[in-house]
């Protein structure tokens, strides 16, 4: 399993717009569609990533508890589907229901929305504050497969904590690591 860090666009940065289809409910979604009043959470995942199966429990968890508190949540697949069939819209569909998804699951099929958050492995997460600017990028928890230690969320759940209590952001914020964006 290759492990790929993220990129860690810079902060500050303002939320890429998109309009991609939700798998879930065939439906065009933007980045205006999704956002939260407090924050919103745009995250790079696919279907059959061990990195990402290894957290799609905690990430399904942290979107319910915050998504109730004023943040947007969406996740994209931006992977080659042509090369990779399990990652494609009929299996995205599937996956998000048998994962309980309460956000859009959207499917970048051109790849042109994971270059311009500069996205480079499945999980990647990025946080906006309510101005659309970035706040948090990186990785989810220290949890990885293999290295026994729990998923909780925590780098995360601190991310949001702190935009919703108007603190300052973590100062060490550390890559995402999972499998890389299956580029065409």
């Amino acid at each position: 399993m290759a492990r790929t860090e993220s990129n860690m666009l810079a902060l500050g940065t303002k939320a890429p717009e998109f309009q991609l289809i939700d798998t879930v409910t065939n439906q065009l979604t933007s980045y205006t569609d999704i956002r939260g009043e407090r924050g919103t959470v745009v995250m790079f995942i696919c279907n059959h990533c061990p990195f990402v199966i290894h957290v799609i429990d905690e990430i399904v968890r942290i979107a319910n508890d915050y998504r109730v508190l004023g943040f947007g949540f969406v996740a994209i697949s931006s992977n080659d589907a042509l090369n990779y069939p399990q990652d494609g819209p009929d299996m995205m569909w599937q996956f998000a229901r048998k994962e309980s998804f309460t956000f859009p699951y959207l499917y970048d099929e051109t790849q042109e929305v994971a270059k311009k958050y500069d996205a480079a492995c499945t999980p990647d997460f990025y946080v906006f504050g309510p101005n659309n600017k970035l706040v948090y990028r990186g990785q989810m928890d220290d949890s990885r497969p293999g290295n026994g230690i729990p998923t909780n969320g925590r780098d995360l759940r601190e991310a949001l904590d702190s935009i919703f209590n108007s603190r300052s952001q973590q100062k060490n914020q550390k890559p995402s690591i999972g499998c890389n964006i299956k580029w065409k």
